[in-house]
């Protein structure tokens, strides 16, 4: 059969994304923090595209036609023009900060210029004074410069800190690795990294947990033999609690086990850290919902900290005046209908996101008034079905987003849990699984501490309050929220 190349003509249909859909799609999934350097970067590329000055409380593209936002609010105030506003902004700022900043001057710059060397204006910039706290590598390279070690034990120090994680433990290469690398004998570097443990913070260096806790109960408390013993070949069953276990293994008494374990306690299984770059990251609500006088929920979208938008006046008066070269004209149409489809896609995802949290209160209005144990099972269908959108949107919107609310701050993913029956099909409603994790912790808490539940006694209280479910179900749902074992959770 022969094979050949031929051109055909046919006609088909396909469903193409345009690229204000890709926009819109991607600005509706991301999160607050992402949504902000989002917009920073598209005023940065698109100069069409500028942020309100602070008086102006407009939202978007509302203030150039003075219809009111899409978002449900206040309608904004303007009776101030644009043109007005903007030859008022900067009459009321006298003062240079740009010159301020540069040429500072401190409260006594006299005795600062005698005693840092400097004298009148060569005083450093506030730029100049800024420090950042020193990193677990850098602390530790300090001490290797101050400590007795020779020119080729401190090339293996520098070494083995740069394989120090963030936690202080040496990892990704073997003592081996690094006497072979350097052409030294193991016990060279051994005594090194011995050396490092001995540094600040104790414990730095290890190469596990044991070492780690040895080498910091050898300075801490180096009279301690039981403190020594049970680290060296015990922490399963310290972990575990079986203090008995240890007792009978060490031949001693098991109170004189419990002593050991609350001076144990005390030592830092994570000794590096201390001197983490990582900061905390804060969660800002995307929306708050309150309640009012009447007993309605009120939504408002927290539009603080985003910037305000609004497409140039000045590039609007080049293209009204025609002042400019076609080449000219045409990127700045370009770019003018590049920032009203930004703006667009800003304003429809603040549309979505107050239209999905007005369908989740509706829903749950109970957990709003009652609290954790009285949210109902939910899927994405209910909110499609609800909203009108597709399951799809409904998990982007809920990705990634908080709401503020009179039961505490939640992702908006919180709110949609799976279903648990009740024993009794006659007895109530299901219930969320989140509900049933809550009367978990509940059980949990009221327990008694010497005495600890078991997963299985837990299932059999659940049974008794007709929530029937497994004991591995009960343990599951016990380790997705951090609740130790009852042999773990067991107080000395």
């Amino acid at each position: 059969m022969s094979q050949k190349m031929q051109l055909q003509i046919g006609m088909k249909q396909q469903l193409r994304m345009t690229q204000q859909l890709q926009q819109a799609i991607r600005l509706l999934q991301l999160s607050r923090q992402e949504l902000v350097a989002s917009i920073q970067e598209e005023m940065t590329e698109n100069p069409a595209l500028e942020e309100l000055p602070e008086l102006c409380n407009e939202t978007y593209a509302h203030i150039e036609t003075g219809e009111p936002p899409a978002v449900p609010g206040e309608t904004p105030d303007l009776s101030m023009s644009l043109r007005s506003l903007d030859d008022n902004i900067g009459k009321t700022d006298t003062i240079d900060w740009d010159s301020y900043l540069n040429e500072y001057q401190t409260h006594t710059p006299m005795a600062d210029a005698t005693c840092k060397g400097y004298i009148g204006e060569d005083l450093p910039s506030y730029e100049a004074t800024l420090t950042a706290p020193p990193t677990l590598v850098e602390h530790l390279m300090r001490q290797v410069k101050l400590s007795r070690l020779d020119e080729q034990q401190a090339k293996i120090a520098v070494e083995i800190i740069g394989n120090i994680n963030d936690d202080g433990y040496l990892v990704g290469i073997t003592l081996e690795e690094i006497a072979a690398h350097f052409g030294v004998d193991l016990d060279s570097v051994v005594y090194v990294q011995e050396t490092i443990e001995e540094f600040d913070p104790i414990g730095v260096g290890a190469r596990d947990l044991r070492e780690c806790l040895l080498a910091q109960a050898e300075i801490r408390y180096p009279d301690n033999k039981l403190v020594h013993d049970i680290l060296d070949a015990h922490i399963p069953q310290l972990e575990r609690k079986n203090y008995k276990l240890i007792a009978r293994t060490l031949r001693t008494t098991e109170d004189r086990v419990m002593r050991a374990a609350r001076v144990i306690a005390t030592l830092d299984p994570r000794p590096g850290s201390n001197y983490t770059s990582e900061r905390p990251l804060y969660i800002t609500p995307d929306v708050y919902v309150e309640r009012l006088s009447d007993g309605e929920y009120h939504v408002v979208l927290n539009d603080d900290g985003l910037p305000k938008l609004r497409i140039s006046p000045y590039y609007s008066d080049l293209i009204r005046s025609h002042s400019t070269n076609a080449d000219a004209t045409s990127y700045i149409r370009d770019k003018m209908s590049s920032a009203r489809w930004f703006l667009r896609s800003l304003q429809q995802r603040e549309r979505t996101i107050y239209r999905v949290t007005e369908a989740i209160i509706q829903r749950q209005h109970d957990f709003f008034e009652k609290g954790v144990n009285y949210l109902k099972p939910m899927i994405l269908k209910d909110i499609a079905d609800d909203t009108g959108l597709s399951e799809s949107t409904i998990s982007r919107v809920t990705t990634k987003k908080y709401m503020h609310t009179p039961q505490g701050t939640f992702e908006l993913k919180y709110f949609f849990t799976s279903k648990i029956c009740r024993m009794d099909a006659f007895g109530g409603d299901d219930l969320a699984s989140t509900a049933v994790q809550e009367k978990i912790r509940a059980i949990v808490a009221k327990e008694d501490p010497k005495h600890p539940l078991s997963d299985q006694k837990i299932a059999e209280i659940l049974k008794d309050a007709e929530i029937d479910i497994a004991r591995r179900t009960v343990a599951k749902y016990r380790e997705a929220m951090g609740i130790l074992s009852s042999s773990q959770r067991k107080k000395i």
